[in-house]
This record gives C-alpha cells, sequence and structure tokens, in this order.
C-alpha cells in the first residue's frame, strides 16, 4: 500500500492542513490502495500564493522560452524511463486495462513533443508589418503569460488531461495550480515528482488532490488569473459562470455525443477495429468516443450484427490481466450510472441487441458492467443525447447523407465524430459538414498538431498546437517611433 501523506505545494512536500488522509480504492475489487492528502482551503491559499509570488517576482515568466522548453524536455525524459510505473499506477486507480494504460505512454511523449515544437516556432516577439507604408513607427507584438493558472482535470486520462494545461502553460511562462481528482492522487504524485526532479522553480507548480468544493475555491480565488478545465459540461457551466463573474480568463473542455457516420461504402472489418477503440477504448470513460453509431439503413442490419460481434468479443475483467480490454468503472457511483442509463434505454423503447444491465458474472465483486449494443435508436433518447461515460453504443438508422449530417448535428455537443468511406474525398466533404471540433477518417489517429476543443456545450477554447499555446498568453502591443 502507497502513502502519500504531504501535498506538492510551490516545490515542496509539506503537511496539508487536514491530517484526514483519502483511501483510494480499487475499481476491481475495492481494495484499498493507498491513502493519500487531500487539499483544503488553506493548502488552497498557500499554493496560490506560491504561484502568485513566483509569476510576480520569481524567475519563470522570466526565463528565456528556450530555457522553459528544457526543462519540459527533461520533465518528458524522466517520464519516458517510469512509463512502466506509470502505466501501472493509472490502471490500478482508473481500472482501465494495462496494456492500454502502456500503450498510451508513446502517446503522452507525442503530446509533449507537439507542444514543445509549437513553443519553438511561437511568435514571443514580433514585428508587424504596417498596413500603411506611410507610417513612421513599428508596431511589436507580444505574447506574455497570462500569470497564475488554475488547472483543473478530470479522473479519466490523468497524465494527459494533466499535461495538456501543464505543457503550455509552462512553456508560456504561468505559474500553475493544478487540482487533480482525489481517485487520481497517487499517479499525481508521480507527476509532481517528476516535474520536481525536472527542475522547476520555488512556487512555479503546486498538485492539489481535492474534493469539489475545494476545487470551487481555487477557481473563485482572485488570485487566479486564467482557469484551464477539463471535466463535464454540468461543472462547466458553473467555472463559466465564476469566471464571468470576475472576468478571468477561462478554457472549458467539456462532454461530448460523438457521431461515427458508416457511409454505404465502408469496410465493416476496418469499421469494427477501429470502433472498438474509438467508441469504447479506456472502458467507454472517455468524452472524445463516437459513442452514435450512424448506419445507412441500407446495411442497417449488417452493421448491427458485425459491432454485436465486436462487442460480445471484448473480455471484461480485472485490468491487469493481458486479455482484458474492457476493465470497471472507476467508482461504484459510475457503476450505478451507466447501469441506470441501460435500463433507461431500455425503458425508451431501444432494441438491447447485447449487453445489459447485470454486472458480469463472476465480477461482482467490483465496478463493472456488460458492454451493452443498443439498436433501433431514435436520436431525441436520452441514451442518444446524453454522455453515459461508459460502454454503451447507440445504433441509429439514416436515409442518405443529408440525414447522417442532420442526426451527427442533432446534439447540445461538438467534441468530436468520426467518418467511414471507402472514398477518402468524399468523407472529407462530410467531415467538413460536421458541426464538431475534431474529426477522424476511417479511423485515423487524433493529431496533437492541430487545435483540440468543442463545438456548442463542449467547451470553449482550444488545446495542442500553437493555438493551444495562445490559450495561455496574453497579446501586447508596444509601437515605437523609427
Amino acid at each position: 500500500m502507497m502513502i502519500r501523506d504531504k501535498l506538492y505545494i510551490g516545490g515542496s512536500w509539506v503537511a496539508p492542513s487536514n491530517p484526514d488522509l483519502l483511501e483510494i480504492r480499487s475499481p476491481h475489487d475495492r481494495s484499498v490502495l493507498g491513502r493519500v492528502a487531500q487539499a483544503a482551503e488553506a493548502d488552497v491559499d498557500a499554493a496560490v500564493a506560491a504561484a502568485r509570488e513566483a509569476f510576480d517576482h520569481g524567475p519563470w515568466p522570466r526565463t528565456d522560452p528556450k530555457e522553459r522548453q528544457e526543462v519540459v524536455r527533461r520533465f518528458n525524459a524522466l517520464r519516458e524511463a517510469r512509463a512502466d510505473e506509470i502505466a501501472a499506477a493509472i490502471s490500478a486507480e482508473n481500472g482501465s486495462a494495462l496494456w492500454f494504460t502502456k500503450a498510451g505512454q508513446p502517446f503522452l511523449t507525442r503530446q509533449a513533443n507537439a507542444y514543445l515544437k509549437a513553443a519553438e516556432e511561437f511568435g514571443w516577439e514580433e514585428v508587424v508589418e504596417p498596413s500603411d507604408p506611410s507610417v513612421a513607427f513599428d508596431t511589436v507584438v507580444r505574447r506574455e503569460p497570462i500569470g497564475v493558472v488554475a488547472a483543473v482535470i478530470p479522473w479519466n486520462s490523468p497524465f494527459s488531461a494533466a499535461m495538456a494545461k501543464l505543457a503550455p502553460a509552462l512553456l508560456a511562462g504561468n505559474t500553475v495550480v493544478l487540482k487533480v481528482s482525489p481517485e487520481n492522487s497517487l499517479s499525481m504524485m508521480l507527476l509532481a515528482d517528476l516535474f520536481h526532479e525536472a527542475g522547476l522553480p520555488v512556487g512555479t507548480l503546486s498538485v492539489l488532490p481535492a474534493d469539489r468544493e475545494t476545487s470551487e475555491y481555487l477557481v473563485s480565488h482572485r488570485d487566479v488569473d486564467k482557469i484551464s478545465f477539463t471535466g463535464s459540461t454540468r461543472a462547466g457551466r458553473r467555472i463559466a459562470s465564476i469566471a464571468g463573474e470576475q472576468l478571468k480568463r477561462v478554457g472549458l473542455e467539456l462532454g461530448g455525443k460523438s457521431a461515427a457516420i458508416l457511409l454505404e461504402d465502408a469496410d465493416l472489418p476496418s469499421v469494427m477495429q477501429g470502433l472498438c477503440f474509438g467508441s469504447l477504448g479506456n472502458n467507454g470513460e472517455a468524452c472524445i468516443l463516437q459513442t452514435r453509431i450512424l448506419a445507412p439503413r441500407g446495411r442497417y442490419d449488417e452493421i448491427v450484427a458485425a459491432l454485436k460481434e465486436m462487442v460480445e468479443s471484448l473480455k471484461v475483467g480485472d485490468p491487469s490481466a493481458e486479455d482484458t480490454f474492457i476493465g470497471p468503472m472507476i467508482r461504484p457511483d459510475q457503476q450505478q450510472r451507466v447501469i441506470d442509463y441501460i435500463r433507461l434505454g431500455i425503458e425508451e423503447g431501444a432494441r438491447l441487441v447485447t449487453g445489459g444491465p447485470d454486472v458480469p458474472e463472476g465480477l461482482e465483486q467490483g465496478n463493472y458492467v456488460t458492454p451493452t449494443l443498443f439498436a433501433d435508436v431514435d436520436n431525441s433518447m436520452r441514451i442518444a443525447q446524453e454522455e453515459i461515460f461508459g460502454p454503451v453504443l447507440a445504433v441509429i438508422a439514416y436515409d442518405d447523407e443529408d440525414d447522417a449530417v442532420r442526426i451527427a448535428n442533432d446534439s447540445d455537443y461538438g467534441l468530436s465524430g468520426g467518418v467511414w468511406s471507402g472514398d477518402l474525398e468524399r468523407a472529407f466533404a462530410v467531415a467538413r459538414r460536421l458541426r464538431t471540433g475534431t474529426v477522424t477518417l476511417n479511423g485515423s489517429p487524433m493529431s496533437f498538431d492541430g487545435p483540440f476543443g468543442g463545438y456548442k456545450a463542449s467547451g470553449v477554447g482550444r488545446e495542442y498546437g500553437a493555438v493551444g499555446l495562445t490559450g495561455y498568453v496574453e497579446h501586447k502591443t508596444v509601437t515605437r517611433n523609427r
């Protein structure tokens, strides 16, 4: 059992204001994995004060961007050296299959390298060519750090979510208070260890496991200049209201209910291979998953049968087992939430093709659900409109391409989506019509070089690439006579 009884505040491990430790339980069998300190308001005050002091008077915001890049590179190298340890910690805490968390480690490298490339090419200070050649002065645009960033991340993909915020915030010269979910506290303490070893200056980073009330205290803090949040749309609305009242900078990466459009010429074996990851990866606990499957009526039964075979082939069980594809939900309440949605789908009149609300046999000791496939789903049903965050798929029939686009766009969300076709240009033409932030064609990977974020209720702002880096800077214009 691992015990982490101190908080990482401003570059030091310090005793928390509340000495009570939180138990971290295994989603697989609900045994105690470890105990960790949890932050309270006094700890938030200390972390924000350290970040404020470091930003206002410390070296980090005034450090050459290339030196900041070197610190992030050192962190990345240290993380790579402990990749197996990190993967095991995330799997144990989250219930994600161990092979999945191991496979995710190279993606973390790609993620960091993409931000480093963006920082290397970023115009931190540039002279703008005048639109009027007769002017006798120069216009200089500077991109400067915003200040103290409150970064709040969810539990479902902790390292990736953390680095989506820490990398650009730190590369831009900000100081950061990172609020992590209690469920991921053990793995996030590893992240704090690695950044400490990488050599961040005093005060630049704090990592605080905390509950929702303490999170709200953090984002409401008068000395926080920017909020960067990933989580539910409901929580995002609350944070947006706080940011609006205080006129803080804010970035929100929120929920999704994404659609995969299978055109008539889609190759089903390729589709099934892609959707097992793109619709059911990470136990179905990911905002970008394409859980609405839009199928042409002429191939509807064929597609439902193929999906049934695919879903039933995925082994559910102990996340540490090599052949497990779907592990447990992270908490009992999340397990119950998914089961309730499965029951709701049955009540709404959708056809239960496979799965159902019963816990898989032999796995009653953990937070397990049975992967479930619904057919004959109307897009107005709640199981087609609301984010379930579990291994539940809904197959919706469409009449033609226009109808498919209409159904895909008929959602409060707009985070992700996919199009499958034997004709790549045709797939691209459909992608252009989708009101969503990211579209994959024929199961292509997500890019860290372009911006990622949502339309509509899926968020405000973008992460990744130069656009993501821009979210952590202020623009200053300086004019000077020639």
